[in-house]
């Protein structure tokens, strides 16, 4: 059995004293590639160097998390954007990017600047998005819609980059809204982006998530991509112990128990499922 984990934050401290092992055990246990969402400007360097020295296995993204945008974000963007000119980037997604409002609503409105810029990049250069979102549903929604529609408020002088993505022969972007975790109704809205899955990981294990039965409602496995956002949320019987993509195993299982289908095929549905999202990873 072999699957592809679509978000881990490999190059994170966390895993200094052990990265090597952590990467052999996740191809031991199946891994076929694992993608890198990039978080902010200092992280670029040492994932750019992890996904160097695994060839056909690691492929990174570039992005500014929502959570990471301080006061810097008008000039680290630009920054960012400029990667994406160069020739032959290595870049197969836009992210990971969105808005997040759990602990801090500080920079409402800024966020949203932000993730709407970035948006308009997937749609410029054709790239996936990996969104992610937290307290932020409703606000998400609307920026990818206006955005995807370019019916954006942004001053196109101070983003050029913006008006430029308003070419109507530019394809609508596609992606993963990163860590799933909402209500069936909720899905549903994020399933009518044609070309955009759901990622699912650890939380789907949870024995009071309510998610396996808003999968098993609403959710066809031809809309999931499996991810373990490690080095957070590791699925039981791991649950509170940094996560890997090892332990995707786990998550695999349980996606079986959900939709009555033996793991192989899991592996091989959600695999496909991820090329198809990123296929500049295939």
């Amino acid at each position: 059995m072999t699957y592809i984990d679509t978000h881990s934050h490999l190059y994170d401290e966390q895993f200094d004293d052990d990265r090597d092992d952590v990467l052999q055990r996740a191809f031991d246990a199946g891994a076929s590639k694992i993608f890198l969402p990039n978080i902010n400007a200092a992280t670029i360097e040492p994932m750019l160097l992890l996904a160097q020295a695994n060839p056909g296995r690691l492929y990174p993204m570039i992005g500014l998390h929502p959570e990471d945008l301080g006061d810097t974000w008008r000039e680290v963007l630009p920054m960012m954007e400029a990667l994406l000119t160069e020739a032959d980037h290595p870049y197969i997604a836009i992210g990971e990017v969105g808005l997040d409002y759990y602990w801090d609503r500080s920079l409402y409105q800024e966020q949203q600047e932000a993730f709407g810029i970035q948006v308009g990049w997937a749609i410029k250069y054709g790239l996936p998005l990996m969104i992610h979102t937290r307290n932020a549903h409703r606000e998400m929604v609307q920026v990818l819609t206006d955005v995807l529609n370019r019916n954006i408020d942004i001053s196109t002088s101070r983003h050029p980059e913006i008006s430029e993505s308003r070419n109507p022969e530019i394809p609508k972007s596609t992606g993963v809204f990163h860590c799933f975790g909402g209500t069936a109704e909720e899905a549903e809205e994020l399933l009518s982006f044609d070309g955009f899955m759901l990622g699912i990981g650890g939380v789907v294990t949870f024995k009071k998530s309510p998610l396996p039965n808003v999968l098993r409602e609403v959710v066809p496995l031809e809309r999931i991509v499996l991810e373990t956002d490690a080095p957070y949320l590791a699925p039981v019987p791991h649950r509170g112990k940094r996560n890997e993509t090892a332990f995707m195993t786990e998550v695999i299982a349980k996606l079986a128990e959900i939709y009555s289908r033996d793991a192989e095929e899991v592996a091989l549905i959600t695999t496909e499922n991820a090329l198809k999202t990123f296929p500049k990873a295939k």
